[in-house]
């Protein structure tokens, strides 16, 4: 650790390039060459794949995840006076695109095995203002849409699903992103499926959803210069498209390996003090975009593992309905207990395709050694 890099890193992005480094920077320069950098046929080309891999009709590209979510819930017409229900723990922009077309996110708690939405607390949730459901697939697994489907439908109210952390994860329903309404993810460089940048995209079914949503993102144009809509610019870089379609077919294949690797950490960690291990819904097939265990003293044993090289992180360290941006809505805490107890507990272990044994090995016994002592009390 001479240079200050950490014996294992939390992310390796640069072992994950190297394996698409010569087809990427073929197709860039050729892209270079045409000078096409916006849309156009290699980004057509990318969301013909990803749609076909996802299992829906139609994918379209935007600039980036939190994008694809707004754009999804304007397609559905939420507006101002709309409610949408929204898991407490997930990353801020879940609500943020809510709170970005004038609606108001509702918070609620989510399942203690899983971390994943509650459907008994979303259905409790639900008003006559209710417009959308928004199963987060957080960490790598599918949310249980299969609960929840059947009360939308009777209550007339979408499902979107928040798939950013969960290419190629798959439940007894389905593939993520292709199990509700509509779907939006996130392409940022660390997910599961990573651009070189930003980007995103929205999934679904539905024709004439996917059609306002390519709408709205190219400022509510689909002829140049006539409007239809006030939109916005959401598009996919083609030099963005050409490095999906690399990684997307290396994506199961990388998928595997991560999944190797969670049940190594498994084997590894069984009997470490302290540590409670993520779990998997009966049905699924977790990709593990993250490994998440819970463990006492969270922020002590962190400090321990960083001291020892070994790269760790929070996902995420405060609920929605405690970080001052969303103060406003008037919760209180306490009022989310199984999100709020997992925040002061919740450690995310690296986790990437190239992790090799000998880094886990490292990574376990740095664990074990700073949380020996500690109580279980998960």
């Amino acid at each position: 650790m001479a240079d200050g890099a950490p014996a294992v890193p939390f992310l390796d992005l640069v072992s994950q390039q190297a394996e698409v480094a010569d087809e990427v920077l073929a197709a860039w320069e050729r892209l270079l060459r045409a000078a096409h950098f916006v849309a156009g046929p290699d980004v057509a080309a990318f969301e013909r794949e990803f749609a076909a891999y996802i299992g829906v009709e139609h994918a379209v590209g935007v600039a980036n995840g939190t994008d694809a979510l707004e754009l999804a819930y304007r397609a559905l017409g939420i507006q101002a006076g709309d409610e949408v229900i929204v898991p407490v723990n997930t990353f801020i922009a879940t609500a943020e695109a809510v709170t970005a077309v004038g609606a108001t996110p509702v918070f609620v708690d989510v399942d203690d095995e899983t971390l994943l939405i509650d459907p008994a607390a979303a259905e409790a949730a639900i008003t006559e203002r209710t417009r959308a459901i928004v199963p987060v697939h957080l960490f790598g697994q599918t949310a249980p849409v299969e609960a929840l489907a059947p009360l939308a439908a009777r209550r007339g109210i979408a499902i979107v699903e928040d798939a950013a952390q969960s290419q190629g994860a798959v439940s007894a329903a389905g593939r993520a992103g292709a199990l509700g309404t509509i779907a939006a993810t996130s392409f940022y460089p660390g997910k599961n499926l990573g651009a070189a940048g930003d980007a995103g995209a929205v999934m679904t079914d539905d024709a004439a959803l996917a059609d306002v949503v390519r709408n709205l993102g190219a400022h509510g144009s689909s002829v140049k210069y006539v409007h239809d809509r006030v939109g916005r610019n959401s598009r996919m870089d083609a030099i963005q498209s050409v490095v999906l379609s690399a990684k997307l077919r290396r994506l199961d294949d990388w998928n595997s390996a991560r999944a190797a690797a969670a049940a190594r950490y498994g084997e590894l960690l069984a009997a470490a003090p302290g540590v409670r291990l993520p779990r998997t819904r009966t049905g699924n097939r977790d990709v593990w975009h993250l490994y998440v265990v819970r463990v006492e003293e969270r922020d002590r044993v962190l400090a321990d593992l960083t001291a020892a090289g070994v790269g760790a992180a929070i996902h995420y360290p405060t609920p929605l309905h405690l970080t001052d941006a969303y103060a406003g809505l008037g919760y209180r805490r306490g009022q989310f207990p199984v999100a709020e107890r997992a925040a002061e507990r919740i450690l995310s272990l690296p986790m990437f395709p190239h992790l090799t044994p000998v880094q886990q090995e490292l990574v376990a016994s740095v664990l074990t050694a700073a949380t020996s002592g500690s109580r279980v009390d998960g």
